[in-house]
C-alpha cells in the first residue's frame, strides 16, 4: 500500500474534514481556530462563498485552457483586474503555479534583461524549495542541506535584524547597507549583478519586518548601478501586512513583483509583474508552462480580489493585526520567555528566547503544541524554530482575535509551567 513520504512532516495533528471562514473542522467535527491560513494562502478564509461559486462555475465550462496553446477569458480578466492594484508601471504579468516557480521566473527575467548573472539575496530570506529558489534561501539549512552544489551566481548580504543583534532599527539598517556596499566591492561587481531579491517581511526566516529605510537603500543602490530590485511578495502580498503589497510600507517601487499564496484563496496560481519594457527583454520561449494561469485558479483569483476589495480586507488586516499584536504583547509581558512580538498586519511572530537571548526552541515547540490541543492552529518559523507565527485569514474579526489571544495565553502558560 502506498503512503505519503516520511519526509513530509505535519505541523499539527489535525485531519481536516472541512473549513469555514477562520475555522477548520476535523473528522469528529471538532472546531479549530485556524491562524495558519494554509501558510498565508486562504486570505478570504476557508471556502468563501464567492470564491467557491466562481470556481464551481468555471469548472463547468473550462478547466484547463493551456495558455501557450489557447487563451481564456478568466486569465485576461485577472490580468486586467490586477492592473488596478499593482504598482504604477508594473503592467505586464507572467503566470505560473507556485511561489518557487515565480521566483525562478523573476531570476530568469532579471538575468536575461540585464545580461548579468549574480542575484544578491539576504540572510534569513525564504524564496522556495526548488533548486534555483532554494539557492536564494537561507531561512534555515533544511532547504539547502544534502542537495548541493547549489545554483551558482548567488551572493548573500546581511539582513537588518534588530532583536538578534540588540540594535536599533537605524543601527541595523546602517550595518546592512554598509555590508551590501562592501559585498559589491569584494564579492560581486555591480556590473555582474543582475538583481537584489528581498521579502518585505522575512517569512520562514522569523517574521521580521524589513525596515522601510533598508528597502529605500536597496532602491537607491539598484538605481545607481543599473541593478533590478525584486520584491518577493509571495507571503506579504494581497493585504497580508495591512497594505495591499508589503513593500508599500516604504516609498519604493520594485522592478519585479512576485505574487502567490493569498491571491487565489487556496487555488494554485502565482506570477510576476514587471513593466512592459522589462518584460519585453525576456528571451523568446523563456516563459511558459503546462499549468500556469489555470482557468479555475484564475477565476478563484478574480473572486478573491473582489472579496478583498468589497469587504475592505486590507483595512481589516491593519486593524485586526494591531489588535492581535496588542494582545500578544500583553501575553509576552506576563511571560519573559517571549523575547519579542513583531510583525505587520496579520503576519505576526512571537520569538521565544532564554534569559541570555539564545533561541528557546523547546518552549516554542511546547507552546505551539499546547495551542493546537486547545483548538488554536499555529506554525513555527525562524532558523532555530523558536518563533511561533500567527497568520489568520484577512476576514478575522475582533472577537476571533481575542479568542486566539486567550487560547495563546493558556498555551504559553502550559508551555512555561511544563
Amino acid at each position: 500500500m502506498a503512503e505519503l513520504s516520511s519526509a513530509l512532516k505535519q505541523a499539527t495533528p489535525v485531519l481536516a474534514a472541512r473549513g469555514e471562514g477562520v475555522y477548520l473542522y476535523d473528522e469528529d467535527d471538532r472546531r479549530y481556530l485556524d491562524f495558519t491560513a494554509g501558510i498565508g494562502v486562504t486570505s478570504t478564509g476557508h471556502c468563501h462563498p464567492r470564491v467557491v461559486e466562481a470556481a464551481q462555475r468555471q469548472v463547468g465550462t473550462l478547466i484547463h485552457g493551456q495558455y501557450t496553446t489557447v487563451m481564456h477569458r478568466p486569465l485576461l480578466q485577472l490580468t486586467e483586474r490586477l492592473g488596478e492594484v499593482l504598482p504604477a508601471g508594473l503592467d505586464r504579468m507572467f503566470y505560473v503555479n507556485s511561489g518557487s516557480e515565480a521566483v525562478e521566473a523573476s531570476v530568469r527575467l532579471a538575468r536575461q534583461a540585464t545580461g548579468r548573472q549574480t542575484i544578491v539575496a539576504f540572510h534569513g530570506g525564504f524564496h522556495g524549495r526548488t533548486m534555483g529558489a532554494g539557492a536564494l534561501t537561507t531561512s534555515g539549512v533544511k532547504v539547502r542541506a544534502g542537495i548541493g552544489p547549489m545554483m551558482p551566481g548567488v551572493a548573500f548580504s546581511p539582513f537588518p535584524e534588530t532583536y538578534r543583534h540588540g540594535w536599533s532599527e537605524a543601527e541595523a539598517v546602517r550595518f546592512a547597507l554598509a555590508e551590501l556596499d562592501q559585498l559589491l566591492l569584494t564579492v560581486t561587481s555591480p556590473k555582474d549583478t543582475a538583481a537584489f531579491i528581498v521579502e518585505p517581511v522575512l517569512g520562514e526566516g522569523g517574521y521580521i519586518p524589513t525596515p522601510p529605510e533598508f528597502l529605500e537603500g536597496l532602491r537607491e543602490r539598484a538605481d545607481h548601478h543599473g541593478i533590478l530590485l525584486i520584491a518577493d511578495e509571495v507571503q506579504t502580498g494581497v493585504g497580508r501586512t495591512g497594505k495591499f503589497w508589503g513593500h508599500q510600507h516604504s516609498t519604493i517601487t520594485p522592478d519585479i513583483l512576485i505574487t502567490a499564496k493569498g491571491i487565489a484563496s487556496g487555488f494554485p496560481i502565482s506570477g510576476i509583474a514587471a513593466s512592459a519594457e522589462l518584460m519585453g527583454k525576456a528571451w523568446p520561449g523563456s516563459q511558459g508552462g503546462t499549468y500556469g494561469g489555470n482557468a479555475v485558479a484564475a477565476a478563484a483569483a478574480l473572486a478573491t480580489l473582489d472579496v478583498v476589495r468589497d469587504e475592505h480586507l486590507v483595512d481589516n488586516s491593519a486593524e485586526q493585526g494591531a489588535r492581535l499584536q496588542e494582545g500578544l504583547r500583553k501575553v509576552a509581558a506576563e511571560h519573559p520567555v517571549i523575547g519579542e512580538v513583531r510583525g505587520r498586519g496579520l503576519m505576526i511572530g512571537n520569538e521565544f528566547t532564554t534569559p541570555d537571548g539564545a533561541p528557546d526552541t523547546a518552549t516554542a515547540t511546547r507552546a505551539h503544541a499546547a495551542a493546537a490541543e486547545r483548538g488554536l492552529l499555529l506554525l513555527t518559523c525562524g532558523p532555530a524554530g523558536n518563533v511561533v507565527r500567527m497568520i489568520p485569514p484577512l476576514i478575522v474579526t475582533a472577537e476571533q482575535v481575542d479568542d486566539g489571544v486567550a487560547l495563546w495565553s493558556e498555551a504559553v502558560s502550559a508551555a512555561v509551567n511544563g
